[in-house]
């Protein structure tokens, strides 16, 4: 009998599953067990049963076969719940399957439930009425982050060894980074985010939360390449996982600029610290040439742009709203009300006008460096409860800030990916490594060289929580 689920990575599992150390029904059984006992709360939805029957027909020789994964309550299941973590819409079911969630089951993979999100994946928090507060598993007393904080503790936690997330401001870096997890955030339309996609504002990818590079890795070649129901998805490019480390000659010599503010974000002094030193260790492991004086001026796009955002719930909520309003958060249902009152077109051209400024602040840097070190987050993570913006010491925490390390690399598309870096007070901090569009394998080499040279604890100390 397995008394605890698999500790380590889902490539070590289906290792383990193939050589008969484990087995993926005897695993399952833990797992959901585990999913039991736990006080994270970030499930909102089992099906341990549908999970458990998966598991005594896993094919251990498929990518994944026979791992338990964690679903995103903003990605779908047929049959299961599809609330977008919001009461409004707490009794409606999924009548499809999202397609990345798909592959990852055509891959071997097996969803055991859903993982608590932000409502409507809107703030990088992890508490809303539907559910209540999701803690992080280094201390649950602070946040998991969000959109995607359900998946990110369940993983950090040791409930699961991956779960889906989604980013369209930092929906995975931010949490994987408050967790200490890989948080990838690829090109966007690396993975396909259909059917049904919503097209705008164009800066969401979907991907995974995950314990190893190569986790990460394994999941675009499971998951990516191009959907007709996602027209903007890319081409199908294969060997990722393959290729970790082989290119590492190719990177000598590159450029990188080393920005821990991302040019503009207020973060912690001892983590700036911290994000140089790893960048220069990074850089003299792989040797990159560091580009010191890079001016890194991307503009935040401001309330015109949160605005803009909210004309896909809009089409959501369709006629519920107003009346919906005191079922929502108070943070969206004021976005709401302020966005239906006052966003008007000349607002709409403001929007388009800072995103050239964007896209054209990100060309400037990427003319001059090859890559680009900074924070994942302001500091570590911070009380659960807070949804605003808050003065601690010397630094703003919260989701407002957040954005300011994450958000560019959304407006413009680059590839993305937060890999931990260390501790302070006793929860993980990390890194982001960004590249130009189509560069995520140069990301994930450079993120596969950190976790060799200065590896981190996989889960969050006395997993599972």
């Amino acid at each position: 009998m397995t008394d605890s689920p698999w500790l380590d990575d889902a490539c070590s599992l289906v290792d383990a599953f193939r050589s008969g150390e484990r087995n993926p029904v005897e695993e399952m059984e833990a797992t959901l067990a585990a999913i039991d006992r736990s006080t994270l709360n970030c499930f909102s939805y089992l099906d341990g049963d549908a999970a458990l029957d998966a598991a005594r027909a896993a094919d251990v020789n498929a990518p994944f076969g026979g791992v338990a994964f964690g679903v995103k309550e903003l990605d779908y299941v047929e049959g299961w719940p599809q609330t977008e973590a919001s009461l409004v819409f707490a009794d409606r079911t999924a009548t499809y399957t999202s397609t990345m969630v798909e592959r990852a089951v055509g891959g071997g993979a097996i969803p055991v439930g859903l993982t608590t999100a932000s409502e409507f994946g809107g703030l990088n928090v992890s508490i809303t009425k539907l559910n209540g507060v999701t803690g992080n598993p280094w201390d649950p007393s602070r946040t998991a982050g969000g959109s995607s904080g359900g998946s990110a503790s369940a993983v950090a936690g040791g409930l699961v060894p991956i779960a889906t997330g989604g980013d369209g401001g930092g929906s995975i870096r931010i949490p994987a980074g408050f967790c200490g997890l890989v948080g990838m955030k690829g090109t966007a339309g690396r993975i396909p985010r259909g059917p049904h996609t919503l097209i705008s504002p164009l800066t969401v990818v979907v991907g995974c939360l995950a314990r190893s590079v190569r986790d990460a890795a394994r999941w675009y070649d499971v998951c990516s390449g191009y959907d007709s129901r996602d027209p903007y998805s890319l081409p199908r490019v294969d060997g990722w996982e393959a290729g970790l480390g082989t290119h590492l000659d190719d990177l000598r010599g590159k450029r990188v600029a080393i920005v821990p503010t991302l040019g503009s974000a207020v973060i912690r002094p001892e983590l700036d610290e911290m994000v140089r030193a790893a960048g220069e260790a990074l850089a003299a492991d792989a040797g990159l040439t560091i580009v010191g004086g890079v001016d890194v001026r991307v503009p935040g796009l401001g309330l015109e742009w949160a605005m803009a955002n909210l004309t896909g719930l809009l089409a959501e909520l369709g006629d519920l709203w107003p009346g919906c309003k005191d079922e929502l958060t108070n943070e969206i249902a004021f976005g709401m009300q302020i966005a239906t009152e006052h966003y008007n077109l000349d607002m709409a051209a403001r929007v388009e006008k800072q995103r050239i400024l964007a896209n054209e602040g990100m060309a400037d840097v990427f003319d001059q460096v090859d890559l680009v070190i900074c924070a994942t987050n302001p500091d570590a993570a911070y009380p659960a409860e807070v949804t605003l913006n808050t003065r601690v010491g010397e630094v703003t925490v919260g989701p407002e800030n957040n954005g300011a390390l994450t958000i560019p690399a959304n407006i413009v598309g680059n590839p993305s990916c937060q890999v931990p870096i260390g501790f302070l007070d006793g929860l993980p901090v990390g890194m982001q490594i960004i590249a130009p569009h189509h560069h995520d394998q140069l990301v994930l080499d450079l993120a596969w060289l950190t976790e060799r040279e200065r590896p981190w604890p996989v889960v969050a100390n006395g997993a599972p929580r």
